[in-house]
């Protein structure tokens, strides 16, 4: 008797079977695949209980991840309210900088910022402690914070210089370099500052204090007084009278550009006299002007 070996039974296309036929085949790979799910490498079955102490050391590494996350927040949290509570969190020093006459204290009173004050009251308030401050002393224009270290605060200081005070009546006020006048009335200007009399316009007298600030710090300390003396020739006459023994005639607009002749002229005068920078530059003794 013949034997035939038996040949493999060819499946019939997808499209050739009836639907309980590709359920059943459908079924039979699904099986396929999970056994080969079972298998290893190197073909040997694999047993779930192989399984369990991997997944138990996992369980056990994520256990201790999530316990020590929580131990550090709980750590960091009791750290940063020890931090509110102890000192640490309050300044100990002021240092004050950019300031020419206002003082250290001065300044601490009108910042409100001492030895005491919350850190946190500080850090990032930098517009609303200059809002503060400049309404305690109008000579503060900004004010910037900065922390060093823990607890030491250094505040830096636009201090608005003094242009003068205005003569009224037989008091003085002082006005400052951005045009303020100050309420505060005195009975003597103090300081090497001028005097501004006979200013009727405030407009004017904003005009007048701006060309002055732009003087540089010598000719300022030698102007002693800035009168507002206007004739048929020129609406915007000023009279100086300086600390050295002169005189100047100018116009409020160009004041400041023409000022800056005063220095050269004053070096080539014999003797005290009169400058006359309305227009032009040039300069005579007192007597010329008498005869």
């Amino acid at each position: 008797m013949a034997f035939f070996k038996r040949q493999p039974k060819q499946q019939k296309p997808l499209d050739q079977l009836t639907p309980w036929e590709r359920y059943q085949r459908k079924a039979a790979e699904n099986r396929q695949a999970e056994q080969q799910r079972h298998f290893n490498w190197t073909g040997k079955r694999v047993r779930i209980g192989d399984k369990l102490p991997k997944l138990k050391h996992q369980r056990q590494r994520l256990v201790t991840k999530r316990a020590a996350i929580l131990i550090s927040g709980f750590l960091v949290g009791m750290a940063i309210a020890g931090y509110f509570i102890s000192p640490l969190s309050h300044v100990q020093t002021v240092q004050v900088t950019g300031i020419e006459k206002l003082t250290s204290k001065q300044v601490q009173r009108a910042t409100k910022i001492t030895p005491g004050t919350s850190i946190w009251a500080i850090v990032g308030h930098d517009r609303q402690t200059s809002q503060a401050a400049r309404q305690t002393s109008q000579q503060i224009g900004k004010v910037t914070t900065k922390l060093t270290g823990l607890n030491h605060v250094t505040i830096k200081v636009s201090e608005i210089r003094i242009a003068g005070y205005l003569s009224k009546g037989d008091r003085y006020q002082r006005v400052l370099e951005n045009g303020r006048i100050m309420t505060t009335t005195y009975a003597q200007p103090s300081g090497t500052y001028p005097i501004y009399a006979s200013f009727k316009s405030g407009t004017r007298l904003q005009h007048m204090i701006a060309q002055y600030a732009k003087l540089p710090a010598a000719v300022k300390h030698n102007i002693s007084e800035i009168k507002y003396a206007p004739n048929k020739a020129n609406a915007e006459r000023v009279h100086l009278y300086m600390n050295d023994g002169n005189e100047v005639y100018a116009t409020i607009d160009t004041f400041a550009s023409k000022m800056s002749y005063y220095a050269g002229i004053a070096a080539k005068m014999k003797q005290p006299g009169i400058i006359n920078l309305e227009v032009g530059a040039y300069s005579y003794s007192f007597k010329k002007s008498h005869n």
